[in-house]
């Protein structure tokens, strides 16, 4: 079987991590994988834990013991959220994205592979501490954020649905009030989706008054299950008071003047501390 020098090692390590994080790989695999000893290879996974550091791309884990292993844990440094944040803004900001009404259109952002891996980096960031089972959303621009958060977080996504399909099978369904217009709305979500007891972290694209994700955070008490956390793209600046206390947004929307041509979002300046 081939023998690999170390900087091969090295590169291939740096692309498996960077592939697959929060995924714990055991040492038995590198070693099988580079026909190596376990010793080199620990040596190997301390050359990359130390770049990875250096480089601020996050950090890797390493677990001791018989059955022992590494993680690589995506953090983003400031510099880097500073610089997605201010291009995401100026893309939200253009005046051909207003449409009728003083609504953005946004569905060709959240379309994009390379900008929703950009959001998705910083939202996996911010909770890349708590131990989470599941990435909540509810359809259908939430979607791309959430399966990009969810897959650098190495979790599930389910997606909660405005109406009940067939091949959902047996659903629970929740009726909620729009925070926006004051409306009674309803969401529904299979039970094949997420096992009780669960730790959930909700994601969702925009936020005005709050209620989608309260009404989301109420369907997770029909599956016992935990709100870890509550991340959205952007919030509007008013109202002040969402229906949900707890969230981390990436921007903010002050105004949209149809008239002028002019959308009026900036950072989330909290979250560039």
């Amino acid at each position: 079987m081939k023998k690999y020098k170390r900087n091969q090692r090295i590169g291939a390590l740096m692309k498996i991590f960077s592939e697959k994080p929060n995924y714990v790989f055991s040492y038995n695999y590198f070693s099988e994988l580079f026909n190596a000893a376990k010793s080199t290879i620990s040596e190997d996974v301390a050359i990359v834990k130390q770049l990875v550091c250096e480089l601020e791309y996050g950090k890797v884990e390493t677990i001791s013991g018989a059955s022992g292993g590494a993680v690589f844990i995506p953090i983003m440094g400031i510099k880097e959220k500073k610089d997605i944040v201010s291009e995401l803004c100026l893309l939200f900001s253009q005046k051909n994205r207003i449409l009728p009404g003083g609504f953005i259109y946004m569905t060709d952002i959240f379309n994009n592979p390379n900008i929703v891996t950009n959001i998705a980096k910083i939202i996996s960031s911010e909770f890349s501490n708590i131990k989470i089972d599941y990435v909540i959303t509810v359809e259908t621009k939430g979607i791309p954020v959430s399966v990009m958060t969810a897959q650098k977080l190495n979790v599930p996504v389910a997606v909660i649905r405005r109406n009940n399909k067939v091949t959902e099978g047996s659903t629970v369904s929740i009726n909620y009030v729009s925070g926006s217009s004051n409306n009674i709305q309803t969401m529904s979500l299979s039970r094949r989706s997420l096992k009780e007891n669960s730790k959930v972290l909700i994601v969702d694209d925009f936020m005005k008054g709050g209620g989608t994700c309260k009404g989301m955070s109420d369907m997770m008490r029909e599956f016992n299950a935990e709100v870890v956390g509550t991340a959205v793209v952007i919030e509007t600046k008013t109202p002040e008071k969402k229906l949900v206390d707890s969230y981390m947004s990436l921007l903010v929307l002050n105004q949209i003047s149809e008239r002028e041509g002019i959308i009026e979002i900036e950072p989330n300046y909290k979250l560039l501390k």
